[in-house]
């Protein structure tokens, strides 16, 4: 039974791929280190749920943090008509996200930048961000100030997206002063085991 879902699964992600014109399927760990993790793709099904939410609308700009080959940004640009940015420090995952973006379905409503997630300026419309664990709790914390930054420069509601967080993390984010909790995306019956951890946590910063 383990085996036949494996090979669902990976029908479905090609069949997606297909869809929106686009490679990004396979991890990629050559460049991780202690701080930046490896490249590993939001599963489809994880992203259909997302989308569904309501969370995110076409009115609305999304960052990825370490977007890698850039699923995330075609898939949520495609479906709920939103405006994405991928952010990727490594040099040849941000090569194949533009390799993607010529092709994409949704290539035009998206963009790639290639920096270190703790520099990057943000967007002044930019008000939904995607994290799954893309680097350490040090940089995150860099990032988040770099996120509050441009709340104080330019008030608007901010939602900040977890998906397969750490205990680490959450009990940081919990306990962050500023971050309100909105909620969670329970993903658990999409995967066999159960696992506590597939889920999406929801949190909005707070003024």
């Amino acid at each position: 039974m383990k085996n036949r879902e494996m090979m669902q699964d990976g029908r479905a992600e090609a069949e997606w791929d297909r869809l929106l014109k686009i490679r990004t399927s396979g991890r990629d760990d050559s460049r991780a280190d202690q701080h930046r993790y490896p490249y590993e793709p939001t599963p489809y099904r994880v992203l259909e749920r997302l989308a569904g939410s309501g969370y995110i609308t076409k009115k609305n700009k999304l960052v990825d943090y370490g977007c890698g080959k850039g699923r995330v940004s075609f898939f949520l640009s495609s479906q709920t008509r939103c405006r994405s940015v991928g952010v990727e420090y490594d040099e040849r995952l941000a090569e194949d996200a533009a390799a993607n973006q010529r092709t994409a379905v949704s290539g035009g409503r998206t963009e790639f930048v290639r920096n270190r997630a703790e520099v990057y300026e943000l967007p002044e419309d930019a008000d939904r961000f995607y994290f799954f664990n893309p680097f350490s709790l040090e940089l995150f914390c860099r990032v988040l100030g770099r996120i509050r930054k441009s709340f104080y420069e330019n008030p608007r509601e901010l939602l900040l997206f977890f998906y397969y967080p750490s205990e680490e993390y959450e009990r940081f984010l919990m306990a962050e002063d500023g971050l309100k909790f909105r909620g969670e995306i329970d993903c658990r019956d999409l995967f066999p085991g159960n696992d506590e951890r597939e889920r999406i946590l929801i949190f909005e910063l707070a003024g």
